[in-house]
C-alpha cells in the first residue's frame, strides 16, 4: 500500500522573491540569437584547424590504432560523437528537462511554488524546446554531410534514466523527475563550458556558446528550486532524494559501450582495438572519475543547500566516490 502523500510544506517567503530567468526577454537564445547554424562553406579549410568535437573529450582518439588511421578518421569520429550528443540533447530537453520542468509548472511537485518560480519555469520550458530545435537541426546537417544513416539511436543514458523512473514508487516521481532535472542542468553547464574552450567548427561554436548562455541561468535557478526544496522535505524524502542523486550523478557519467564500439568500427578500427578502447573507458574507475570531475557544480550546489550536513549523505556521496570522505 503506499503511504499517504505528505501535507506540502511551505519554504520561507523570503525565497519567493528569488526565482528568475532575468532579462529572458532580451537574453535568452530562442529571442535574441541571430545564428543559423549552418554548415559553413569553408568547412573543408575549417576542419585543417579545428574539429567537430573536442578531442580531449574523448581521450581514445589518442589510441595508435585511430590516429594511425589518419586525420579523416578521427574528423568522421569526433563529427559521430557530436551527431550522437546533438541527437542525446534533443531527447534529453524534451523527455527529461522538460519533464522535470512540468513538475513545478504543473504543481506535481509536494511543496509551495512561488509565483517567479512557475514563471521561471515556463520561460525555461520555452528554453529547452529551442536548444532541442536547434540541436536537432544541426545534427541533421552534420549526419548528411558524412552519410550517418543509422541515427538517431537511443542513447544508453536516457534509457538507463528512464528505468530509474519506472523503478520509482508513483507517489515519488514528481521528486525524481525534479532531481534528474537537477542533475542534467547543473552538469550540462559545466560541460558546455568546458567545451566551447576549443576550437571548433563555426556553427558548432555558435550552437554550444548560445546554448552555454542559456544553461548558466538554468544551471543556477535548478540550484535555487533544489535549495527550496530541500528545506521543505521530511526526512523519509531526504533519504530518497540522496539516493535518486547518487544513482543519477552516476548515470550521466557512464560511457555508451554500444554505440561507442559501433562508431569506432565504422571508421575502419579493427575490432580488437575497438574493443579494447571501449573495455579501458568503461571501467568503475573511469566512470567515477569522470562523475567527480564533471559534476563539480552538482556537488556545489548540494553544499550550498546544507545537503552535507546531513553525515548520512556524505557517507553516501564518499562511498560512490564524489567526494572525499
Amino acid at each position: 500500500m503506499n503511504p499517504m502523500p505528505e501535507v506540502p510544506v511551505e519554504a520561507p517567503v523570503s525565497w519567493a522573491l528569488r526565482f528568475t530567468l532575468g532579462e529572458w526577454d532580451t537574453r535568452a537564445s530562442v529571442r535574441v540569437s541571430r545564428h543559423d547554424y549552418q554548415l559553413p562553406t569553408d568547412l573543408a579549410r575549417q576542419l585543417e584547424s579545428r574539429h567537430w568535437f573536442p578531442p580531449g573529450f574523448l581521450p581514445y582518439l589518442s589510441h595508435p590504432a585511430i590516429e594511425a588511421a589518419g586525420r579523416e578518421a578521427i574528423h568522421r569520429l569526433t563529427a559521430h560523437h557530436l551527431v550522437h550528443f546533438l541527437d542525446y540533447t534533443t531527447l534529453l530537453e524534451h523527455r527529461i528537462v522538460n519533464r522535470a520542468v512540468e513538475t513545478i509548472v504543473h504543481g506535481e511537485i509536494l511543496a509551495h511554488v512561488p509565483p517567479r518560480m512557475k514563471t521561471a519555469a515556463l520561460q525555461l520550458y520555452t528554453d529547452e524546446g529551442y536548444h532541442a530545435l536547434f540541436s536537432n537541426r544541426l545534427a541533421e546537417q552534420i549526419a548528411t554531410h558524412h552519410g550517418f544513416t543509422q541515427r538517431p539511436v537511443m542513447p544508453r543514458r536516457i534509457t538507463r534514466l528512464n528505468a530509474l523512473i519506472e523503478r520509482t514508487p508513483p507517489h515519488s516521481r514528481p521528486l525524481a523527475w525534479f532531481l534528474l532535472g537537477f542533475v542534467s542542468e547543473t552538469i550540462i553547464a559545466r560541460e558546455l563550458l568546458d567545451v566551447c574552450r576549443d576550437r571548433l567548427v563555426s556553427c558548432v561554436n555558435d550552437m554550444l556558446r548560445d546554448h552555454l548562455a542559456d544553461e548558466a541561468r538554468h544551471s543556477r535557478y535548478f540550484a535555487e528550486v533544489f535549495h527550496y526544496l530541500w528545506l521543505t522535505l521530511n526526512s523519509r524524502r531526504r533519504t530518497f532524494t540522496a539516493r535518486t542523486l547518487v544513482e543519477a550523478i552516476g548515470i550521466f557519467f557512464e560511457v555508451d559501450e554500444a554505440w561507442l564500439l559501433q562508431n569506432l568500427r565504422e571508421a575502419g578500427i579493427d575490432d580488437g582495438a575497438a574493443t579494447e578502447i571501449v573495455a579501458g573507458t568503461a571501467t568503475a574507475q573511469a566512470n567515477r572519475a569522470r562523475a567527480r570531475s564533471g559534476a563539480v557544480a552538482t556537488l556545489d550546489a548540494l553544499t550550498k543547500a546544507g545537503f552535507f550536513a546531513l553525515l548520512h549523505n556524505r557517507k553516501l556521496f564518499a562511498k560512490a566516490g564524489l567526494i572525499d570522505e
